[in-house]
């Protein structure tokens, strides 16, 4: 049996006192971090110093290199390109 869930079935209270780290802001980090924050989610940001790293800063997130991020989070999205997810692990 496929259960269909929708946005009413979802309670983001459960994750109110979670801080969400989003390890890379890419085309998806950006995106999903934006979209969490405007759900009212406290979310930081892990990234190499680079241009991602200054688009995250400029957005308003806290921003830190990858471990500090991590180390600061109780949840962890990683979305990072394939191929750099080695180098991370």
């Amino acid at each position: 049996m496929v259960n269909i869930y929708h946005d009413s079935d979802a309670d983001l209270k459960v994750l109110k006192d979670e801080v969400i780290a989003v390890i890379g802001y890419g085309n998806q980090g950006r995106s999903q971090a934006l979209n969490m924050r405007d759900s009212g989610l406290n979310v930081v940001v892990g990234n190499i110093k680079d241009r991602s790293y200054d688009q995250a800063k400029e957005d308003g997130f806290e921003t830190y290199l990858i471990p500090e991020a991590v180390k600061k989070a109780s949840i962890v999205f990683i979305l990072l390109p394939d191929e750099i997810q080695p180098q991370v692990y």
